[in-house]
């Protein structure tokens, strides 16, 4: 099914629950609008955030895997299994609720934005992973044969290769994380969700649940679209 055919049937999926529960009416929704849309906001804030630290986080632990130090990589493993094999959510409530018991003492916002780069750091690491491993040997050597440096050889030869190769699981793991900035309504930050359970629970109307899922069924497509675009301008070599 297409990102429009999708979009097409969330919203006549709203439109039928409007009817049924009797709150059809334009200016309710452009009542109820500004708040989800403000929520809408701090949830693109939150997701712009975690991306922009998580995906450079990842990379770098990534290729600090390649190191051959067996300390750092113990640590990097148990990182990585602690954030993979813990919910999400825990980790919010552990970095917000915890913490401070030891003197630690985060804003919401900090907070939640820290344990979803932790989080998702972990998973694009290990998706940088395999995608370096992929790359052979010898083109190391031939790097080392033409005298790049360690950092050159990985920004101009490694970098693109493994890009290119991971490209369709790193969209995959944005996407998922569209849906997790859900999990920020737990500490009690205006965001999408908690914007449009404030409306529902208000008005007892189950509209304002319709709409939200509309707004992440739209950024997903947003999302989606954009993935087709990179994926097809570094499909060269094919």
């Amino acid at each position: 099914m297409k990102v429009s055919e999708k979009l097409e049937f969330v919203f006549i999926y709203a439109i039928i629950g409007t009817i049924i529960f009797g709150r059809w009416s334009m200016s309710y929704l452009f009542e109820i609008l500004p708040s989800l849309l403000s929520g809408a906001t701090m949830t693109l804030q939150v997701f712009a955030l975690v991306l922009l630290f998580s995906i450079p986080l990842g990379i770098l632990v990534a290729f600090c895997l390649q190191v051959h130090w067996k300390p750092l990589h113990y640590m990097i493993d148990i990182y990585i299994w602690v954030m993979r094999g813990t919910p999400l959510l825990l980790q919010l409530i552990f970095i917000y609720y915890v913490l401070p018991s030891i003197g630690i003492r985060l804003d919401r916002v900090p907070a939640a934005i820290i344990a979803f780069t932790l989080n998702y750091a972990a998973y694009f690491a290990e998706i940088f992973r395999g995608g370096i491993a992929t790359i052979p040997q010898g083109q190391y050597e031939a790097a080392k044969v033409l005298k790049f440096n360690p950092i050159d050889t990985v920004r101009y030869i490694i970098l693109p290769q493994v890009t290119k190769i991971v490209l369709p699981s790193v969209f995959n793991e944005v996407m998922s994380l569209v849906k997790d900035t859900s999990l920020v309504y737990a500490l009690g930050i205006s965001d999408l969700i908690l914007a449009s359970r404030t409306a529902a629970n208000r008005d007892a109307s189950l509209i304002p649940m319709f709409l939200a899922g509309a707004i992440y069924l739209l950024m997903i497509g947003i999302v989606t679209i954009l993935a087709k675009k990179l994926e097809k301008k570094f499909s060269y070599y094919r």
